[in-house]
């Protein structure tokens, strides 16, 4: 521990208290250890930046994400990964070499025969590169050149709340950033009226609970959590002045409020009262910006009419896609979309086909939209859940009622736009679509501890989106409780493969 001396030249000259001394000592070795891991691209406390700040680790192949994640795990095998031999072996026994010694969830380990549940939908290759896709997505499949799969996703959560958790921050374990956080934190802001990260869910929606944590900034600075917007009454809670409050009465209580913060700073120190500074001013400046980019009345019939119906309607999946090409027109940087509804333990045939009904139309209109209006080249658009379905039916094999359990072991995520191979897929999975495989069909066994050719761990995943958007993942770092944190822990590799000319 470094000695204080109240008797030093240096401590009388700057008039330091122990505390003081030890809070700016604090203070400027940590502004040190920030400008060194990332020079001339993080900003410092206070600072907001209008534009890139333009030195990324790398070249940077998109400026944004729009990412649609879809709760509750959707059904790969019902989707995009086309198994005819569960068709073939409808209500046989899953051979026991293909589920190994894997662990089931409580809701169908004891179960008396785990058989084999082939799709109730037909499937059919579309586009040149000749992808897989249900008769329940037609929307999609019409842009199946546009999209890049990866087919061989895994993971290791097997129930909803640490799976979702580990796909946003990381870690099985609350309390850690979220992605969105991490890239604000690392990039800033593309403008200054906007929040870099934009969360929007979809109304009316049941199954898992979303927490707001999902999209917070754990140990970072709190000016980095994501801001979400609701569909009803204001956007954001409180933005618009309350009666008998005028633009100017706020501005001049905001002047004084920030004179009184400064001073309560230059006593305690805390830089999260800087940080609160900055989130009023943003406020401030949102009471302008946030009507302006939500209210979609001034679009045009057309394009209503390619997100479908449902766009018209605040909430819908629809209407928020509708929203994040606006909100990725005026800069946000991160955009994260969450859809549930793709629990589906019962009732699939029924339930995922009013899914699709909801969700299909919607997210290829955003990525036709965003090619026709010359973006989808610089923004990344990610779909997919926290894990897969199993290939087995959970419960009675009822064509009308059965279900398929969680299933980390592998599903499948799709992305567009941002530097990826479109028109690819990447992995393969084997042919009762249980385990990751190699081409020839044989499984894998793959870790998150090594890099397995083929398959894509969670980690994996998002080490490739940070290097798309010119980040590199074991660069952007934060220390905290005396160890350095990262987005993916101590793991993940960039999957090259993903990318156009890599």
């Amino acid at each position: 521990m470094i000695p204080f001396d109240p008797e030093h030249p240096l401590a009388q000259t700057l008039g330091l208290t122990r505390r003081e001394f030890f809070g700016r000592t604090a203070q400027g070795f940590g502004s040190l250890a920030l400008a060194s891991l990332m020079p001339n691209l993080l900003r410092f406390a206070g600072q907001q930046s209008a534009a890139p700040l333009g030195h990324f680790h790398h070249t940077p192949k998109a400026k944004r994400i729009i990412y649609l994640f879809q709760a509750g795990g959707p059904a790969q095998q019902d989707l995009f990964d086309y198994k005819p031999m569960l068709n073939k072996m409808h209500g046989q026994p899953l051979p026991p070499e293909i589920r190994g010694a894997q662990r089931l969830t409580a809701m169908s380990a004891n179960q008396s025969v785990i058989p084999c549940a082939g799709s109730p939908f037909k499937f059919s290759q579309h586009g040149q590169s000749g992808a897989w896709f249900s008769e329940i997505l037609p929307h999609l499949s019409e842009i199946s050149d546009d999209l890049c799969f990866v087919k061989s996703m895994f993971t290791e959560a097997i129930n909803h709340d640490p799976a979702i958790t580990f796909f946003q921050t990381g870690s099985e374990q609350a309390g850690r950033p979220s992605m969105g956080s991490w890239l604000s934190y690392g990039l800033g802001s593309m403008n200054e009226d906007l929040p870099a990260f934009v969360v929007l869910a979809s109304a009316g929606q049941g199954d898992q609970p979303l927490y707001a944590r999902l999209w917070g900034s754990g140990f970072l600075d709190s000016r980095f959590q994501g801001v979400r917007f609701r569909s009803g009454g204001d956007p954001v809670l409180y933005l618009s002045n309350p009666d008998g409050v005028c633009g100017s009465g706020r501005r001049a209580m905001l002047d004084r409020l920030s004179e009184l913060n400064k001073l309560e700073f230059q006593k305690e120190l805390d830089p999260e009262i800087e940080s609160r500074i900055a989130q009023y001013e943003m406020a401030y400046r949102m009471q302008t910006s946030v009507p302006e980019v939500t209210d979609i009345s001034k679009e045009p019939e057309e394009v209503f009419d390619l997100y479908g119906p449902d766009s018209k309607h605040p909430g819908t999946f629809a209407a928020n896609c509708l929203l994040a090409r606006r909100l990725a027109q005026k800069g946000v940087r991160f955009i994260q979309l969450y859809h549930q509804g793709w629990d589906h333990h019962g009732g699939l045939k029924g339930e995922i086909s009013k899914q699709c009904k909801k969700t299909d139309q919607p997210a290829a209109a955003l990525i036709k939209d965003l090619k026709r209006l010359g973006m989808l080249d610089d923004t990344l658009v990610v779909w997919g859940g926290e894990f897969g379905r199993t290939s087995y039916s959970q419960g009675p094999l009822d064509p009308n009622s059965f279900g398929r359990d969680h299933h980390p072991r592998c599903f499948t995520v799709f992305m567009a736009g941002g530097g990826v191979n479109a028109g690819t897929t990447y992995g393969h999975t084997d042919a009762f679509g249980y385990n990751v495989a190699d081409a020839d069909g044989n499984p894998l066994h793959p870790s998150k501890q090594t890099f397995t050719e083929g398959a894509v761990h969670v980690h994996d995943l998002q080490a490739t989106l940070l290097w798309l958007l010119g980040v590199d993942h074991q660069k952007l770092t934060f220390s905290y409780q005396g160890r350095d944190f990262r987005l993916t822990d101590v793991h993940g590799h960039v999957v090259k493969a993903l990318m156009k000319g890599a």
